[in-house]
């Protein structure tokens, strides 16, 4: 498989998921039946993962958006398993992403209408395994870059 074609298939999948097979082809120059065999290749071997819709803000609720930095006590592999096993429950982190720098993790969280954040960080976030330090930083407004 062509890397030019595969890769000019993945960024137009990426920006746009419902292309369909005939759009993809015209696209990169290949048939819709080649298009879509090439995509099924892709899946095949782990470069498409899945789909999602991404939704706006507004059919989300309009969640007020928290960015928060996590300190752990130590970074040991049992730290870091414990809190990463406890992470994925809380429904209000949207992402959690492993750092290198001061904090240990940075969290995306979403709060919605009647939500406080003084609750999650008090109730959930300060009571995972091995967090000493949170740092918040609430999101003022989202600059869309693609």
């Amino acid at each position: 498989m062509s890397i030019a074609i595969e890769r000019r298939i993945l960024d137009l999948l990426a920006a746009n998921s419902d292309l369909t097979s005939a759009e993809l082809g015209e696209a990169v120059g290949l048939s819709p039946s080649a298009a879509h065999r090439r995509v099924a290749q892709l899946r095949e071997s782990g470069a498409i993962t899945g789909y999602r819709a991404i939704l706006s803000r507004a059919a989300r609720g309009d969640p007020s958006i928290v960015l928060v930095n996590v300190t752990l006590r130590d970074q040991r592999k049992e730290t870091m398993a414990a809190f990463e096993a406890e992470i994925v429950s809380c429904p209000q982190v949207v992402q959690c992403f492993l750092m290198s720098g001061e904090a240990d993790y940075m969290l995306h969280v979403e709060l919605r209408r009647g939500e406080t954040f003084e609750r999650i960080h008090r109730e959930t976030l300060s009571q995972l395994p091995g967090v000493t330090r949170l740092a918040s930083h609430f999101v003022i407004r989202e600059v869309v870059t693609r």
